[in-house]
């Protein structure tokens, strides 16, 4: 009688693996958005936002594909008041006016996500955001925030924090939920025959 593959929390990895092209997707991403050259269609904001899509075996997460997002709902009218709420109440004062902190993904592109997720047999394992601005207790800006954490409570979600203090040496850790006490370790690997190939803008339907 076939047994039925009992697949540990997603809080329970300890590993997340990330082959180097899409490695070098998001940091290209990164430093395309915080030098200020946009893609037709993408906010002009300097931060970068994306989704980790992958599969889950055991206590390692293998990342597949990578869809760096377009459109922040942020600013939107209906989402603001709230966000603005939370950003006050929650974040530590930075160079960044608090009205610009924070992302909302927009639910075309989060459909889009998982449409690409059904064809491919994935699912969306996280997501990643910059951090810039060097604080004196974290300089490097690789840790979550107490927003952060705020924003990720109960997203089921690895949220990766790519430190681009300095974009000469990008560098990403990985905390589930936005807990720096959850930390999986962040594995570069050559890619390996037949990956999925890297979700990009025009693989989006819709955008």
């Amino acid at each position: 009688m076939p047994t039925t593959e009992v697949r540990p929390p997603l809080a329970d990895v300890r590993e997340i693996v990330l082959p180097r092209p899409l490695f070098a997707g998001i940091a290209g991403h990164v430093v395309r958005k915080l030098t200020g050259h946009y893609i037709e269609g993408e906010v002009a904001e300097r931060k970068a936002f994306g989704l980790l899509l992958g599969r889950q075996r055991g206590t390692t997460l293998h990342v597949a594909a990578v869809l760096p997002l377009l459109a922040n709902m942020r600013r939107d009218p209906h989402i603001a008041e709230d966000m603005d709420e939370l950003v006050d109440n929650h974040a530590i004062p930075s160079d960044t006016p608090n009205d610009q902190r924070g992302w909302v993904a927009h639910p075309g592109e989060l459909m889009d996500a998982e449409d690409f997720c059904d064809e491919h047999d994935l699912m969306v394992v996280g997501n990643y955001h910059t951090h810039r601005v060097p604080w004196e207790h974290d300089p490097r800006r690789d840790t979550c925030t107490r927003l952060d954490r705020m924003l990720a409570e109960e997203s089921g979600q690895w949220i990766v924090i790519v430190s681009a203090v300095d974009l000469h040496r990008i560098t990403m850790r990985a905390f589930y939920e936005g807990r720096n006490d959850c930390e999986a370790s962040v594995v570069l690997r050559p890619v390996v025959a037949r990956a999925v190939p890297t979700a990009s803008a025009t693989d989006r339907k819709g955008s």
